[in-house]
């Protein structure tokens, strides 16, 4: 098997999005992905804990992104700003892997142990966006109520931003969807 041959992670991504979009998250094996992308399985684990963690594995880089971008907006930022400013840089990041981005999508959505796992991950992102707002100094409930409508946004900008046939970029969609949230809360 060629393990040294570089960016094993992504070789094992590339391998478990195609199997899960072949046959099924539930009907793919570790096994089988390491053999796909012709590395071991022992290689899979030193990347990823189980065949979840493919499609999970960077949500701490992201809460570490977006948690540091409100802490370092300025003192003057509104709140809203300061999560803004945090979903633009997501949404930068994520630009670069808009495919795997998709492919993530598709099989999330067909499972419901993922739909659920992907919940769960938004609403850690949630608490964590919160406490850095509450580490500016922003009390409850604003701190909360900004939080959990920045992922919203964020959610409902992904979204938009997967689906084929959309081509805006992920950070400009973030700030459309913002603005379509202050146009609905205003009442215009």
């Amino acid at each position: 098997m060629a393990r040294w041959e570089p960016d094993s992670r992504g070789r094992l991504e590339q391998a478990a999005l195609a199997l899960y979009g072949e046959r099924g998250f539930e009907n793919t094996t570790v096994a089988e992905i390491a053999e796909r992308a012709g590395l071991t399985e022992r290689t899979f684990f030193r990347h990823f804990a189980d065949k979840r963690e493919v499609l999970f594995g960077g949500a701490g880089m992201l809460q570490d992104l977006l948690v540091s971008t409100v802490a370092g907006a300025p003192d003057a930022a509104a709140p809203m700003d300061a999560i803004l400013g945090a979903l633009e840089a997501a949404g930068a990041l994520l630009q670069e892997r808009r495919e795997f981005a998709q492919q993530r999508q598709a099989v999330i959505a067909a499972n419901a142990e993922l739909r659920e796992r992907e919940l769960i991950k938004l609403a850690s992102l949630a608490m964590a966006l919160a406490d850095a707002l509450r580490q500016r100094g922003v009390t409850d409930p604003s701190a909360s109520l900004t939080a959990e409508a920045g992922i919203a946004v964020f959610r409902v900008a992904f979204e938009l931003w997967v689906k084929e046939t959309n081509r805006r970029d992920l950070p400009g969609l973030m700030r459309d969807t913002l603005a379509e949230l202050k146009s609905v809360t205003a009442g215009n």
